[in-house]
């Protein structure tokens, strides 16, 4: 009778730990590609966990793997992996709303392990944290997807489906200034932006003066370097500098002092300037583009850096732009993550006292703007970004999966806050 008891309790012991390919109605696939990061990959910018299949291979104990989606129902989720092992066997404990699962991978093909049902009080975002406890291999194995079904994702399962690589990086979100009808030719674009402790979060660009052929703002681009970045894009199309014709390539008129320049690629090409300069959060930072029409149907764009240390504007750089005569058109702000390994994790920034000075000199404040998205944020893969209006200033926030979500496409409106710049044009360098 002992041994009855005894071979009874190790059975109990594994139906309760995992099942490998029962009937569970799994209804989506959630591919750890686009969706699931590893805690202490920020250290390292460019590492790739997953390869060109979109399978993970993990090695490390002291990691935790978080895989995240989004349901718009509470109740009853049934939750697996699709995954196996090279050699050996594993053991990797699940966390799921405060439950642990633990189950063993020990087949060398490809197999649903289901990890037990849980329970959705609330809908949004959820993560799905995965511990590797023992292995007796070189890997706590190969991991492809993860399995959920149940009636908290009946029709309402987000989660990024392709393109990884911006998924990963997040969705992008705009601020649109709307310029009054009367401005007339816009010369100068005044902005100012303050970044909150703890929002400064590597791999941020928060972009403050952007115009319909560049952009100028700040970064966070390493643990121990930030940027001001000031770019304006070719008007030959195309995402490597070296294909532009000689006579639509942008050239360098002037540039501040310690300002790097050259040229860039991969989304659009064009020139481009940065100045490595430690800014620090809870800092009001002021910027000022002006835009105007040049010889030989060109135009010139330069861009000025206020720096609180010195109490003067500095120069970033001035570029000229062949085939183009304008001024400022379509002033606007972005926010956006450009390290993929930093898409788990928020940041956000106020965008304060726009202002614009047309031709005559006269100045006009901008109160109002159209918040907008990125394809990854239109097509539902991304859902956790935000704007609105606090305290007389506009504010964006993205990643990190927060479950308060803001429509885009709508216009804010702040405060008539802020005093008019006082800035002696005839002075700056």
């Amino acid at each position: 009778m002992a041994k009855v008891y005894s071979i009874i309790f190790t059975l109990v012991i594994i139906l309760s730990s995992c099942t490998i390919n029962s009937s569970v109605n799994y209804t989506t696939s959630v591919p750890l590609a686009g969706n699931a990061w590893m805690n202490g990959d920020e250290a390292v910018p460019k590492r790739t966990r997953f390869g060109k299949e979109g399978i993970l291979n993990w090695t490390e104990q002291d990691k935790v793997v978080r895989i995240y989606f989004r349901t718009e129902h509470s109740g009853k989720i049934y939750l697996g992996l699709r995954a196996k092992v090279k050699d050996g066997k594993s053991e990797i404990k699940l966390s799921f709303k405060g439950k642990d699962q633990v189950f063993i991978i020990k087949d060398t093909t490809w197999q649903n392990i289901n990890a037990g049902v849980f329970n959705i009080e609330k809908p949004g975002y959820h993560v799905v944290e995965l511990h590797g406890m023992k292995k007796t291999g070189d890997s706590y194995g190969q991991f492809k997807d993860l399995l959920i079904g149940g009636e908290a994702c009946i029709n309402s399962v987000y989660y990024v489906k392709d393109s990884f690589y911006w998924g990963r990086r997040g969705p992008s979100v705009h601020l649109n200034y709307q310029l009054p009808e009367e401005a007339g030719n816009i010369e100068y674009f005044y902005n100012e932006i303050t970044v909150p402790e703890g929002e400064d979060v590597l791999g941020s660009y928060f972009m403050a003066n952007g115009f319909a052929q560049g952009y100028f703002g700040i970064q966070v681009n390493s643990p121990s370097e930030r940027r001001i970045l000031f770019s304006v894009w070719s008007p030959y199309k195309t995402d490597n500098p070296k294909e532009i014709p000689e006579d639509q390539r942008i050239s360098m008129l002037k540039k501040g002092e310690r300002v790097h320049t050259g040229k860039f690629g991969n989304e659009g090409s064009g020139g481009q300037s940065y100045l490595k300069y430690n800014w620090k959060a809870c800092v009001k930072y002021r910027f000022l583009l002006k835009a105007s029409p040049s010889v030989n149907n060109s135009t010139d764009y330069t861009a000025w850096f206020f720096d609180p240390e010195v109490k003067d504007w500095q120069l970033i750089a001035s570029f000229r732009r062949p085939k183009t005569s304008t001024y400022i058109k379509r002033p606007h702000s972005f926010l956006e993550n450009f390290m993929t390994q930093m898409g788990n994790t928020s940041r956000m920034a106020y965008y304060g006292n726009q202002w614009v000075c047309n031709t005559e000199g006269k100045w006009y404040k901008l109160t109002k703007a159209k918040f907008t998205a990125d394809a990854t944020a239109r097509k539902d893969a991304r859902l956790d970004y935000a704007g609105g209006v606090h305290e007389g200033k506009f504010f964006m926030k993205n990643c990190g999966f927060f479950s308060e979500r803001v429509a885009f496409d709508q216009y804010f409106e702040r405060e008539q806050q802020g005093k008019q710049p006082e800035i002696d044009f005839r002075n700056l360098k």
